[in-house]
């Protein structure tokens, strides 16, 4: 199965979607198509299954950042989490194809919730484990605000400068560190 997501990733950033087929995949990954459909049922269910091993690799990438880096404070640990998309999106074949999603379906990781809110409550989960921050709502609809604007300005990023414009990903850090530290001191939380 690891060998047709890999096919797939690679294709995507090759041709993009549309031109993405399980016949091509199959080609590539050097199976039969039967083994496709052992696995999915169509091409959107390929990507589905990338974008979430995607994921799952981005939340271990900033994990571990977490685990062997230390931070004065969450302020760094948002730099910490945008380096590593921006990472992903320069050496992780298909992701800056899929981002998390997005491009093929909104609600691909979850059919309740778009892929955005999936990512924030993800992200507000590791910043509640790691800077002891109260849960609330509050803090829930900041992450997400976060979240949409990072997600906008870094893609901009990309679209200006294949490998990220330096300016507008550091422009996206101080953004989201900006909002959040206003939110924070709202709710009088340091």
């Amino acid at each position: 199965m690891e060998r047709m997501l890999d096919a797939c990733a690679e294709l995507l950033d090759e041709t993009g979607y549309e031109a993405l087929s399980t016949t091509r995949i199959a080609e590539r990954a050097g199976v039969a198509i039967g083994s496709i459909y052992q696995f999915f049922p169509d091409k959107r269910a390929v990507t589905q299954e990338l974008t979430r091993r995607n994921v799952e690799e981005f939340v271990r990438r900033v994990d571990r950042r977490f685990l062997t880096e230390e931070y004065r404070g969450w302020w760094e640990a948002i730099d910490a989490i945008i380096d590593e998309y921006v990472d992903m999106h320069r050496t992780v074949p298909g992701f800056k194809s899929l981002h998390f999603g997005d491009v093929v379906d909104l609600n691909l990781l979850d059919s309740d919730s778009d892929n955005n809110t999936v990512i924030a409550g993800r992200l507000r989960g590791l910043l509640l484990k790691e800077f002891g921050l109260a849960d609330s709502p509050e803090l829930d609809l900041a992450v997400l605000v976060a979240v949409e604007a990072g997600d906008a300005v870094l893609k901009l990023a990309f679209r200006r400068d294949p490998k990220g414009s330096p300016e507008i990903v550091e422009a996206a850090k101080q953004l989201i560190r900006g909002f959040l530290l206003r939110q924070l001191r709202s709710w009088q939380i340091r």
